[in-house]
């Protein structure tokens, strides 16, 4: 088997509490995006099951097989589930669903029953786009940012660098942090530029003094980490008069699990990131189910 070195590893969970057989209501949540596929299913309001799985060569494939793994082995299928709502760039391929929804109120609904009530700035980093979303707090979106270019400051950037240093997603991010200072950041213009710009910091003469290992690796987390900054600061403040507080923050998407994104987006806005049981990545699932 080949290894994907920029690919998270997928993963499943079906409760054997719940009995959904007993349940008076049964909904689920299909987030399809550009290189991986979340399913939560909820019965009575309590989570059943969940999966995040890569995306192959087919979306409807995908769409399918992303139900099979959240209901495991109790005997659960799709025809059974009364309501299922679908987001996510490819969500048009879940013929099963009984509601399309876009994807930045499934992100805030989802981060608000990952996080709790409280969180009131969700910021979802994905594969090739970012959104910044400022939350009322009665729920209710107030103001949304969305990246404007490449994704260069994305998932797939740091995706395509894992596989051409041959480095795991699930520590380029840790490496990118043992670093003396941050050097300058890669091009966000486009990753094929900053693929290109990686080589070179390897090589004399391009550079009087070619970056460490963990420094390349950190050109690209800050890249990404400035371009949600920027996002972030375009939104309205929730207070007249305010500047820059950003207080109850949440991530969602597959780069919130790299802490040397985060954590440079969190020294930036002196703020700490709430936590979650939950992996992000099944933000938008959850809030799909809830908002179906």
């Amino acid at each position: 088997m080949v290894q994907k070195f920029g690919k998270w590893p997928e993963s499943c969970w079906t409760s054997d509490k719940i009995d959904w057989k007993a349940a008076k209501a049964i909904t689920a949540g299909v987030d399809l995006g550009t290189g991986s596929a979340q399913c939560a299913i909820f019965c009575d309001g309590e989570l059943f099951g969940w999966s995040n799985l890569r995306v192959g060569a087919s979306f409807k494939q995908i769409a399918e097989e992303v139900i099979i793994h959240a209901v495991g082995n109790s005997g659960l299928t799709a025809d059974k589930i009364g309501v299922i709502g679908a987001t996510g760039f490819a969500r048009d391929n879940a013929a099963y669903a009984t509601k399309k929804l876009d994807e930045v109120h499934c992100h805030a609904k989802g981060a608000r029953y990952m996080y709790g009530p409280s969180v009131t700035t969700v910021v979802d980093l994905g594969g090739q786009t970012m959104k910044a979303i400022r939350l009322y707090e009665w729920d209710r979106v107030r103001d949304i940012a969305i990246n404007d270019k490449c994704a260069t400051g994305q998932g797939r950037n740091i995706e395509q660098m894992c596989e051409l240093l041959q480095v795991p997603i699930t520590e380029i991010g840790e490496k990118s942090l043992d670093v003396k200072g941050d050097p300058e950041p890669v091009s966000t213009t486009c990753y094929n530029f900053a693929r290109t710009e990686t080589m070179g910091q390897f090589r004399p003469e391009f550079r009087a003094e070619p970056l460490t290992e963990n420094e390349v690796y950190a050109t690209h987390m800050l890249a990404v980490a400035w371009r949600m900054l920027g996002a972030i600061g375009k939104m309205q403040p929730l207070d007249p008069g305010e500047i820059m507080v950003y207080e109850d923050l949440g991530f969602t998407g597959g780069l919130a699990k790299n802490p040397g994104i985060t954590k440079r987006i969190e020294k930036e806005l002196r703020v700490t990131a709430l936590t979650s049981e939950y992996d992000p990545m099944l933000a938008g699932a959850i809030g799909a189910a809830l908002l179906a």
